[in-house]
């Protein structure tokens, strides 16, 4: 098989293309990663995939509405490449992503922590927590 020849003199034979390119593989260009949100009795927790990142990375802020603002833009600075070999075809690269939450009203604002870790940013939104009151009392009757 022959390589098929494009114009920015990389090849890539068709045959990959029409492989990968199916109803039952379409090609998807979206670069949003996956958001996970878990809620327990304490808190809410919000999972946002992001292999490679590092904190720098990132930028988690609540806007003046009070809503949380994800920001995720990749600063690494592209390395020398070897001379020797370079990318027929590139794909993977989350370099760029922008996510605005609504919180809910049972949301602490003031005690949200976000930690990276195993390429995984999470958030965590404790809920405020309400306090019981005993309404223990002597009623007269009258």
């Amino acid at each position: 098989m022959k390589p098929v020849y494009r114009n920015n003199n990389q090849w890539l034979p068709d045959v990959f293309n029409d492989f990968f390119d199916t109803d039952f593989m379409p090609k998807t260009n979206a670069t949003a990663p996956a958001i996970n949100v878990k809620e327990s009795e304490a808190d809410y927790e919000v999972e946002v995939a992001a292999p490679g990142m590092t904190k720098e990375d990132f930028n988690v802020h609540l806007n003046q509405e009070g809503d949380l603002h994800i920001k995720m833009e990749n600063h690494h600075e592209e390395k020398e490449q070897d001379k020797k070999s370079h990318y027929l075809r590139r794909e993977f690269a989350y370099s760029k992503f922008e996510q605005t939450l609504i919180l809910p009203d049972d949301v602490d604002r003031n005690e949200i922590s976000a930690k990276v870790s195993d390429g995984v940013l999470t958030v965590v939104l404790p809920k405020i927590k309400k306090e019981e009151h005993k309404v223990a009392r002597q009623i007269n009757v009258g």
